[in-house]
């Protein structure tokens, strides 16, 4: 992923609002979310080149998304494919703590990157370039954005998405995913003066600051909503772009209460 927003237990209904799109090269090979054939209790998208996701949730609620950081002035080196982190806490039992700690402990084997998991109950992030003893961080209630840098940095495109999200919130829309995915949509792009400095040439630096990229050899693949209720249960869908930025494909999924909600919007 390269943008996350999100509203942990910050409204009445749902506990964990979730709004987030991958960028990735369209020429990576990659499956749509589905259930998993080797982890049946998971839902998400697969990358088909190293076996991982960036986001899935499984049947009992227990989720995870990551993005990386980008600072391209950083030597290249060899490492270890960062959607494994998802694919595994997805398949374990540890908490996110536990599991954010042990990552953390050996976040050498993978670039940098930024790690969200929760179990429902507990969310927490890993950020791997954050100062020593501020990593793993144990959300609290509110609202929260990432994209390419650490937790909560203020880039615009997280600015925007996490005034959409607290505009959601307040007008506590029946049905909060209409809003989402189309702030995941906005194709607008930062003015020159907002924009980080990650190594990038301006231009592309300009062209990827907009939430959803939309470019024939890099942009935005998919776009994904999910909302975890008070009780247990969640619903989740996926949008699929081609390189035009045309929808190319959905996919809907959840269990429970929450779940019988998508599927009668699916249809």
């Amino acid at each position: 992923m390269c943008l996350i927003l999100l509203a942990w237990k910050a409204h009445p209904r749902w506990r964990l609002l979730l709004a987030a799109n991958r960028d990735e090269r369209h020429d990576r090979a990659s499956s749509a979310a589905g259930w998993w054939p080797d982890l049946p209790t998971a839902f998400g998208g697969r990358d088909l080149v190293a076996g991982g996701s960036w986001l899935g949730v499984t049947r009992a609620g227990r989720f995870a998304a990551i993005t990386n950081h980008r600072d391209l002035r950083r030597p290249a080196r060899q490492a270890e494919s960062r959607g494994a982190l998802v694919r595994d806490f997805l398949a374990g039992t540890a908490t996110p703590a536990a599991w954010l700690a042990k990552v953390e402990s050996e976040r050498q084997r993978w670039l940098p990157f930024n790690l969200l998991v929760g179990d429902g109950d507990t969310l927490a992030c890993l950020s791997t370039e954050a100062p020593d003893g501020a990593r793993v961080q144990l959300l609290h209630s509110g609202l929260h954005g990432i994209s390419n840098h650490l937790l909560d940095t203020p880039w615009p495109k997280v600015r925007r998405g996490t005034a959409a999200l607290q505009a959601v919130l307040a007008s506590d829309a029946a049905d909060p995913f209409p809003p989402l995915l189309a702030a995941l949509a906005d194709r607008r792009v930062a003015a020159d003066h907002e924009l980080p400095d990650t190594g990038l040439p301006l231009e592309r630096e300009r062209q990827i600051s907009a939430a959803m990229i939309v470019d024939p050899v890099y942009g935005t693949r998919c776009a994904t909503v999910l909302a975890l209720d008070h009780g247990g249960a969640w619903r989740c869908l996926e949008r699929s772009f081609d390189p035009s930025g045309a929808l190319s494909g959905e996919a809907c999924a959840g269990s429970g209460s929450a779940g019988q909600s998508a599927a009668r919007a699916q249809r």
